[in-house]
């Protein structure tokens, strides 16, 4: 693996960070860590942001010129994805760059494909992917929601769970079971779905953090046109599984860890009181240090590989594992520097950070649950990258 990255690459990342100091708030380093994900003023600041960086044409970078993007390459894409986590920027291409562009380039029809690429990476439409079910949460293969074909039209029933960002998305990614009676990996489909159409309803569910981010939906007779069908119908496990492979650096994790432990090593400086309560705080913050620096090594690796026309499968679940479990060390450390006051909310008198730690800790908490919970990057793990049977 090369270390180095190019002058162009260099210059690329001078670049995005004079573009984030020259549109981001100057106090948005103190404000992104207090101000709740669903904030209005968040949502003002991430569309803004999300127009600013279509029209450079680096919402979607990496992708085609022909779809919008600049063929930028997967270390650009990583350099973005590090720089705008490490500055908390809210907005982007979110699951439209990230997923459900990867898929349509790759198993979508051509009118698909001028529909809907030139759009997302114009920052036109949000998308939302409805994948996680009440009964069907890490394996996705056992979803249940119905999509049954009637003349040119798909009907679909069921229920989602867990839906990021789906109360804003004028647009969803739907994987449904088109084929009740064959093995479950092979039933599957994966359809497109306007979020206003009749019988689908959004209800948003107030996380432990008491942010608004994630949803409950419901599809009941939910009318879609047959042409929305995405690539060959009952195949869209092998479509879900292939977008995935697209850009799991898993460095967002690693940067906002970043940002994070300087922020707990700022306040140990300026309040020696709270390393001579608990010195031991003063080595997990060199542990953690140590950690992130390992953990950009493995995500700056899977693009790397990417690069040389490798496909890194088990290497992304390395990162997403040893990233989402890294976080809640991270929160665990800044909990144990700030004592007691580390868990006043925001708005509380006297909380540290105006209340910002106990927001990451319970955001964290999550973080090993969402998209794919460490037992199955486990398991991903061992079969694939060590070649261990199916226990």
């Amino acid at each position: 693996m090369d270390f180095q990255f190019s002058p162009a690459e260099e210059q690329f990342r001078a670049d995005l960070r004079a573009f984030l100091a020259r549109h981001l708030p100057a106090d948005w380093s103190d404000r992104s860590f207090i101000e709740a994900a669903d904030s209005e003023d968040r949502k003002a600041l991430a569309q803004e942001m999300t127009r600013l960086l279509a029209q450079k044409e680096w919402l979607a970078l990496a992708w085609p010129k022909q779809y919008g993007g600049l063929d930028a390459g997967h270390l650009m894409q990583l350099i973005f994805n590090e720089e705008t986590a490490y500055r908390a920027m809210p907005g982007g291409g979110g699951a439209g760059v990230t997923s459900v562009g990867p898929a349509l380039m790759l198993f979508g029809n051509q009118e698909q494909k001028d529909t809907y690429l030139p759009r997302i990476a114009g920052g036109e439409d949000t998308w939302s992917l409805l994948y996680t079910e009440p009964g069907s949460g890490s394996d996705l293969a056992s979803i249940q929601t119905r999509a049954v074909r009637d003349g040119d039209e798909y009907v679909i029933n069921g229920q989602k769970i867990w839906i990021a960002g789906a109360q804003d998305a004028n647009l969803g990614w739907v994987a449904a079971r088109t084929d009740p009676t064959g093995p479950k990996h092979k039933g599957l489909s994966t359809i497109i779905v306007p979020m206003d159409s009749a019988g689908v309803t959004v209800k948003p569910v107030t996380t432990m953090a008491g942010e608004r981010t994630l949803s409950e939906v419901y599809l009941d007779n939910v009318r879609v046109p047959a042409e929305n069908l995405v690539g060959q119908e009952n195949r869209g496990w092998y479509q879900v599984a292939a977008s995935l492979d697209f850009e799991r650096s898993g460095v967002g994790a690693y940067a906002n860890g970043r940002r994070n432990v300087e922020k707990l090593i700022d306040i140990a400086k300026e309040e020696r009181e709270s390393i001579g309560r608990n010195p031991r705080v003063r080595y997990e913050l060199a542990d953690r240090w140590l950690e992130l620096d390992v953990g950009f090594n493995i995500a700056y690796r899977i693009p790397w590989l990417q690069s040389q026309g490798m496909a890194p499968n088990h290497e992304a679940s390395v990162s997403k594992l040893y990233g989402s479990e890294l976080s809640q060390r991270i929160a665990n450390t800044g909990i144990e520097l700030l004592g007691l006051t580390g868990q006043l909310a925001p708005g509380s008198p006297g909380a540290p950070l105006r209340g910002a730690l106990v927001r990451a800790y319970l955001n964290a908490v999550s973080s090993t649950i969402a998209s794919g919970t460490s037992e199955i990057q486990r398991n991903v793990i061992a079969q694939r990258g060590l070649g261990m049977p199916r226990g």
